[in-house]
């Protein structure tokens, strides 16, 4: 997953190595970059070069960049959510942006339902389908947590989840 993320990269490989070497004062190629990120004969990256890679994605505003620590936490039961930072809002600034969350989690509810029986119209769930389920379960979850940062602004107690 991260391979992709940095793949489709302006600049790509060729750049995440670029920015790795300067970063990292080692240097690495491209190629050998590639084959870390894809685990090719057992190679793979260090958990500091996913993280600079990440921060790399994030600079460059890649709404992709955490998509592969979402996926690694799945693996293993866990869900992890970028909770926005908690803006000053009037009172009632803070009310509509919470009624405006509830209504969005709503309406993703729906697509996850949606997404949910037509994996399940064959009585079959392949794992393209349960990646799909998974996709949208997990988005839902970061909304909800985001959902209690919301109702704290409104509640005038800050951000804190």
């Amino acid at each position: 997953m991260l391979y992709n993320s940095v793949r489709k990269s302006p600049g790509g490989v060729e750049d995440a190595a670029a920015f790795l070497t300067k970063r990292r004062g080692r240097s690495i190629h491209k190629e050998q970059l590639r084959q870390r990120l894809r685990g090719v004969d057992g190679d793979s990256i260090s958990m500091e070069m996913a993280e600079l890679l990440t921060e790399w994605m994030q600079d460059l505003h890649r709404p992709d960049a955490l998509d592969w620590l979402h996926a690694f936490n799945a693996r293993f039961g866990l869900a992890a959510a970028v909770v926005g930072v908690a803006e000053t809002k009037s009172q009632g600034d803070a009310v509509r942006a919470l009624r405006d969350r509830l209504l969005q989690i709503s309406v993703q509810g729906g697509k996850l339902t949606e997404v949910g029986l037509s994996a399940t119209a064959d009585n079959q769930v392949d794992g393209k389908e349960a990646d799909a389920l998974e996709a949208q379960a997990m988005g839902e979850i970061r909304e909800l947590v985001q959902l209690v940062v919301d109702a704290r602004v409104a509640a005038g107690q800050g951000g804190a989840a």
